[in-house]
């Protein structure tokens, strides 16, 4: 599944990289760019767009004034060369705000929270194990130049952040990409997965038992022994309070 996307954007220079950027990400669809927000306005109005990336600063119409128009149809990824204006965008849920030069790196986490909040927005039991659901995926920025490498949210045991990168770790294979910890953990569905350490991140539904100091989690060739830091101890398990089943005397 790809998100049909726009470009609005008075500048031709910042259209053609958001165009190269979103040829780059297997999740986005061009539909069409626009250096004249009011265009944009009737394409919106005429076809199916799940997202726009849209300019803030133009003649025509500002982007605040094009999301007021707007009122809530698409969701909007703010760019803009002046941060200040980006805080009025969020009072129309605008995904995120892109700064102007804008890194790929950057855009594919703007991107991607697109994707999560398009097709994920809460994510309750059965909608991590039902098979008729979309899949949940997570796209990232690996060690080979411009690869982006698809992984299924459902197949990660756990994330290790290491200096200058993060592995994430599945049944059978370590993942290493160009991400650091926090970004990656802005990133993932919260009810799913957990950071139990500075440097680890666990998926909820594959640990089999909780130690003093660490989370064990089952897999097929060995159990693994994560750390479970001070600083995170009480929160992770405030999160587990519910599913705490007591005997009562």
């Amino acid at each position: 599944m790809k998100l049909s996307t726009i470009v609005v954007d008075d500048q031709p220079h910042a259209i053609e990289l958001l165009t190269d950027y979103i040829q780059k990400t297997p999740f986005l669809q061009l539909s069409s760019t626009f250096t004249n927000p009011v265009d944009a306005l009737h394409f919106v109005s005429q076809h199916s767009v799940d997202l726009i990336f849209l300019d803030i600063e133009m003649p025509e119409l500002t982007g605040i004034e094009f999301m007021n128009i707007l009122d809530g149809k698409c969701k909007i990824i703010l760019t803009t060369a002046h941060i200040q204006y980006a805080v009025q965008g969020f009072d129309f849920n605008a995904i995120d705000y892109l700064s102007k030069p804008i890194a790929f790196e950057r855009f594919l986490k703007a991107a991607q929270k697109a994707l999560n909040t398009a097709f994920s927005p809460t994510l309750s039991p059965q909608t991590i194990s039902s098979k008729d659901k979309i899949e949940d995926i997570l796209f990232v920025k690996t060690e080979k130049k411009g690869k982006l490498q698809k992984i299924a949210l459902n197949d990660i045991y756990y994330i290790e952040g290491e200096s200058n990168y993060v592995s994430i770790y599945t049944e059978s294979d370590r993942i290493p990409t160009l991400l650091n910890i926090k970004d990656l953990e802005d990133q993932l569905p919260k009810g799913q997965f957990f950071r139990v350490h500075k440097s680890y991140i666990v998926s909820l539904s594959k640990i089999n038992s909780i130690e003093k100091s660490h989370v064990v989690l089952k897999k097929p060739a060995r159990d693994i022994h994560i750390p479970l830091g001070l600083t995170y101890k009480d929160n992770f398990f405030s999160l587990l309070q519910d599913s705490i089943i007591s005997r009562k005397h």
